[in-house]
């Protein structure tokens, strides 16, 4: 018989135990399928991410879908994955079919959505979350048995119905379907109609930019019209958005492109971030956040940094360099590399 038990003691001690078991439960665990942006195929823009409680994934683009999952096998980032006796599959099919739950799609660039098309043919039903525009895109360029066989339940010609299409509302929250996440979408800046997307599990937050450049030029990158435009505030109003879960300590982190050095001229951006444009604009996080220091520890991963076939010329060390010497805020620079696994 146990004895001499201090019942607000064993109380608060179970109520720590559980606090502390939902907090490790929330957050993302984030796979890179793919880092760069531009020409090298194989290797685009794609990332898988789940709730750490959850053992489906979300793709984030899908620039790269096999040989990505390929790639992160042999890092061993589903290590942690059991395929079921039953299945036919190996890992990577597994991970593609029964794994991967549906595609968060930013633009339809071919650079962002050539392994989702790719793969289709051995891909399992699941939805396509994208702005109304983006999903169009994809149906009218793609899916229309002329780029490719129609996947999809909507568009051109015989409809396989393998894909579901499911518009985004700007600034209301999705439930993604058969994971723990919903999803937000805000458009940014691009030559396309492009979104970035706040993702949430429990409370917690990230979110993953498409293709994006400064609000100030993007009066230079509307090829989508024959009219000038003022410059934007899509990215002042997400760091609007965002500031309150920095200052409540629900943002995990940021996955943003810089896709070129400081060298590179303004003009020839064309939607594009580089190290310098990147920190004005999380400056302006930052000023809405509570001012300096508001941003110590967050995370930024940084993608789609462009490949580059000049002799000699080191591309990624360059921009990582640019960006650390221009990190006046405190945050932790993450270059994503291809297969790896980041904790947010």
């Amino acid at each position: 018989m146990i004895k001499n038990i201090n019942i607000p003691t064993l109380l608060f001690t179970m109520l720590l135990f559980y606090s502390k078991t939902l907090w490790a439960g929330a957050g993302f665990e984030v796979t890179v399928l793919g880092d760069r942006g531009g020409i090298k195929d194989g290797n685009l823009t794609a990332f898988l991410v789940r709730a750490q409680q959850d053992v489906n994934y979300l793709a984030l683009d899908a620039g790269t879908l096999v040989n990505g999952i390929e790639v992160a096998e042999r890092k061993g980032a589903f290590a942690h994955v059991t395929i079921p006796k039953e299945s036919e599959y190996g890992v990577v099919g597994y991970i593609l079919r029964d794994r991967i739950k549906g595609y968060l799609l930013s633009h339809a660039h071919l650079d962002h959505v050539s392994g989702l098309v790719i793969a289709s043919p051995e891909d399992s039903k699941k939805n396509i979350y994208g702005l109304a525009n983006v999903n169009k895109a994809l149906s009218e360029t793609y899916f229309n048995w002329v780029a490719w066989p129609n996947f999809a339940d909507q568009g051109k010609g015989f409809k396989i119905g393998q894909y579901h299409y499911v518009d985004l509302p700007i600034g209301q929250s999705q439930a993604i379907t058969n994971t723990s996440l919903k999803v937000t979408a805000f458009p940014v800046n691009h030559t396309v109609e492009t979104g970035a997307f706040v993702i949430e599990n429990q409370g917690d937050i990230m979110v993953f930019f498409g293709d994006t450049g400064p609000d100030s030029l993007s009066n230079s990158v509307d090829a989508s019209t024959d009219s000038s435009k003022e410059n934007s505030r899509n990215l002042t109003k997400i760091w609007q958005y965002l500031a309150p879960k920095v200052q409540a300590n629900k943002l995990k982190g940021l996955i943003i492109e810089v896709s070129f050095p400081n060298e590179t001229p303004d003009k020839s951006l064309f939607g594009h971030m580089t190290p310098k444009w990147l920190f004005k604009e999380l400056s302006k996080l930052e000023q809405q956040s509570g001012g300096k220091g508001s941003l110590n520890g967050l995370k930024v991963v940084i993608q789609h940094i462009k490949y580059s076939l000049k002799k000699g010329a080191d591309i990624r060390e360059i921009i990582k360099s640019q960006l650390n010497e221009l990190n006046n805020l405190g945050v932790e620079i993450i270059i994503s590399n291809q297969g790896e696994q980041i904790q947010l």
